[in-house]
């Protein structure tokens, strides 16, 4: 039995950061070998966490890596247990060095990436050490990446709380748009951010989504028009849709021509009846695509510029440069999202440990 010195454990303690009295044990364990104890504690911190299965990591924050010719980005979230472990510089170091090696490797998600070489070792060795370091579950939850050609800007945004991330790919007509619009890209990225859209058009919707969301919108509005009779206040419009996806060219010329009876019964002049037309049709539009301004990217009112879409924006910023562009692809990133936090009851806890 090799003996152990006080060095020794000084040296092991300050390389994986572990109680002094588990450095002492695992070289005690591993009879002096250095690389055995690593390992020993590493495989501690495994078991460690594994008691901790039960624990939602909910927290934590998301990292994002942009090439510096704005071909391609990279996101990836990280979940802690606390907010305040979110805040810790060794979590804040994983991150940054997770998302690093997740850029480099182009691994297209988190399993691929913990089998990944990383300083000769699989870089799931690297991350359960860091784990292990600092003594909370912590989980590799997402990665999304985003590249293009040289005819295609990527940029992204991270919120100074580091808890949403987007990318953005914006597709042009030429290399020098697409130089252009890297800082419309960041721009985007921003307002999908705080506008929180879902998918990038109502072209992906799926027709029994659109249908059913369609019914219980009109009921809740329907609802709220009974409160505000009762109130006598203004009553809000029932829509008869509510997606451009709805929309069809018979639905449209339908809306028109309603229009256009409505007009003559009010006794409006037909030669001008042409001009009134094409603002009430866009007020119907607009009326009956709330999904779409809600939840599609390219049809939400732009942050920076309500009176317009962001994909008017966008190609009306590319047309300034002489050129033209089209927002192809995003994703939005953030922390925690879709994952059900654990309430705890402590009042039952109390009587449980009483029983």
């Amino acid at each position: 039995m090799a003996a152990i010195s006080a060095a020794m454990v000084k040296e092991l303690r300050q390389a994986t950061d572990a109680p002094m009295m588990d450095c002492k044990k695992a070289l005690t364990e591993s009879n002096g070998d250095m690389d055995k104890a690593k390992e020993w504690l590493r495989e501690r911190g495994i078991a460690q966490a594994a008691k901790k299965a039960d624990r939602v990591a909910a927290e934590g924050s998301i990292g994002l890596k942009i090439s510096a010719d704005n071909k391609r980005a990279t996101l990836v979230e990280i979940n802690s247990e606390t907010d305040f472990v979110a805040k810790n510089e060794g979590f804040q170091n994983l991150v940054s060095t997770t998302v690093e090696q997740a850029f480099t490797t182009e691994a297209d998600s988190a399993e691929a990436l913990r089998e990944t070489e990383y300083e000769g070792k699989a870089f799931s060795v690297y991350f359960d050490e860091a784990v292990a370091k600092i003594g909370e579950k912590i989980e590799l939850r997402r990665i999304a990446a985003l590249s293009g050609s040289e005819n295609v800007a990527v940029n992204g945004y991270i919120h100074s709380n580091t808890r949403i991330g987007v990318i953005v790919a914006i597709e042009c007509d030429s290399a020098k748009t697409a130089d252009a619009m890297v800082a419309v890209a960041k721009q985007v990225a921003m307002h999908a951010s705080a506008m929180k859209p879902t998918t990038l058009s109502y072209k992906d919707f799926d027709a029994d989504f659109v249908a059913a969301e369609t019914k219980g919108r009109i009921e809740a509005i329907k609802k709220e028009n009974e409160e505000l009779a009762r109130l006598k206040k203004p009553l809000k419009n029932v829509p008869e849709y509510i997606s451009m996806s709805q929309l069809t060219e018979d639905v449209l010329a339908a809306a028109e021509a309603k229009m256009k009876e409505e007009l003559i019964a009010e006794g409006k002049p037909e030669k001008i009846i042409p001009n009134i037309l094409p603002g009430k049709i866009a007020r119907y539009i607009e009326d009956n695509t709330t999904l779409d301004k809600e939840q599609c990217l390219l049809d939400q009112n732009y942050v920076l510029d309500d009176k317009k879409t962001v994909a008017a924006a966008v190609a009306e910023a590319a047309k300034a440069v002489g050129g033209s562009a089209e927002v192809v692809a995003f994703v939005r990133l953030e922390v925690g999202e879709g994952i059900e936090k654990k309430q705890d009851d402590f009042a039952a806890e109390v009587a449980a440990q009483m029983a």
